[in-house]
């Protein structure tokens, strides 16, 4: 707890987005679920025809060289590693054809997922974000610029955990891309600069304990996140 106390004072209260020239304030994160068949299928659940939309709070962050700390409330706590996209201008009821003109970086996220509570919650019919949007359960890499990524649909997703790699993908592999995300989520939300959007998981998620080492990384390494995990 001591340790957790410390890190919320450190200047977590207001995270922003890192890397893209004079931070911005993350305003609302978004999270995107089953967005690879292959996860959906190892956790045994059905694949989706529409996203699964979630969100966490700005609590959740942390950045590189942080400590994921795990709740008291959970003995099986997961690794997600995702790539994440930042929002750089406000928009309503984008057409798909013109969703990438508003992203203004791409990131490595990893979206900790504490699997137990997730269970519970799932077979009661309840939303995730007790599971989902715990302290420091959103770690963020930095952020690195639309033009230095291209395409976002051809990024490989890495993800080791004590130099054993456990996650590897492609986004060429998500059920819906980046386009079409950003063109739903602003059907039903207007999307402002500060907003981010986790993109889903590929296969090959697993437990983390105390100790334990997580590094993560999108593009070649462009954007890397190392994080500590403990109690």
């Amino acid at each position: 707890m001591e340790s957790g106390l410390f890190f919320y004072l450190d200047g977590m209260i207001n995270p922003t987005i890192r890397g893209l020239g004079p931070e911005i304030p993350i305003h609302t994160i978004f999270c995107i679920g089953r967005n690879y068949a292959e996860h959906a299928r190892e956790l045994n659940n059905e694949v989706p025809t529409t996203p699964v939309i979630f969100s966490k709070p700005v609590t959740a962050i942390i950045y590189d060289g942080d400590s994921v700390i795990l709740p008291p409330q959970s003995s099986n706590v997961h690794h997600e590693v995702e790539l994440v996209v930042a929002i750089g201008r406000e928009g309503k009821n984008i057409p798909k054809s013109e969703a990438l003109n508003y992203v203004a970086g791409y990131a490595v996220g990893i979206d900790m997922t504490a699997r137990d509570i997730q269970e519970k919650l799932k077979s009661k019919g309840n939303p995730w974000e007790l599971a989902k949007g715990l302290d420091t359960f959103a770690p963020l890499g930095n952020f690195i610029t639309a033009e230095q990524i291209g395409d976002p649909g051809t990024i490989d997703i890495v993800l080791s955990v004590n130099g054993e790699v456990r996650q590897k993908g492609t986004t060429a592999d998500m059920l819906f891309p980046v386009d079409v995300l950003i063109s739903i989520l602003s059907d039903y939300f207007t999307l402002h600069p500060g907003d981010l959007i986790f993109t889903g998981t590929p296969e090959g998620v697993s437990r983390v304990d105390d100790g334990d080492s997580i590094e993560a990384g999108i593009a070649g390494g462009k954007s890397r996140l190392s994080v500590k995990v403990t109690r």
